[in-house]
């Protein structure tokens, strides 16, 4: 090889390496800050309750939901209230003001109830 056909061959790797390089940052979301704004759905938490099975606690538009996650379906358990920070509890807690916490369900005839062992476990409203 000649010294300008070694140079144009380095030149070409060099170009397919940057390209290569954007690629990887593009899938890994790394330019997701340049669009501007926030990411529009946030996965706060993930919890596996079965083979294949899970809950999820997302943040959308400003509202949090719980969703049931199945290999064939995605259902909407609940619509969660906002997080309360540390020292918020902590003010509930010294002034005796504690409210339960956990999935509080507006309508519908099944109310999720606990998750035990990795089972959810539901009660009817029509007792």
């Amino acid at each position: 090889m000649t010294g300008i056909g070694f140079q144009s061959f380095f030149a070409v790797l060099v170009v397919l390496a940057l390209v290569a390089a954007m690629a990887w940052l593009v899938r890994r979301g790394a330019f997701g800050a340049l669009r501007g704004g926030s990411r529009a759905i946030v996965v706060e938490t993930a919890v596996p309750i079965g083979e294949r099975r899970s809950l999820i606690i997302v943040a959308v538009e400003g509202r949090r939901l719980l969703l049931g996650l199945t290999p064939g379906q995605i259902t909407m358990v609940t619509e969660l209230g906002p997080v309360a920070s540390f020292d918020q509890q902590l003010a509930d807690r010294t002034r005796g003001s504690v409210t339960p916490s956990g999935p509080q369900v507006s309508s519908g005839s099944i109310a999720p109830r606990t998750i035990f062992g990795g089972i959810l476990k539901l009660s009817s409203n029509e007792s």
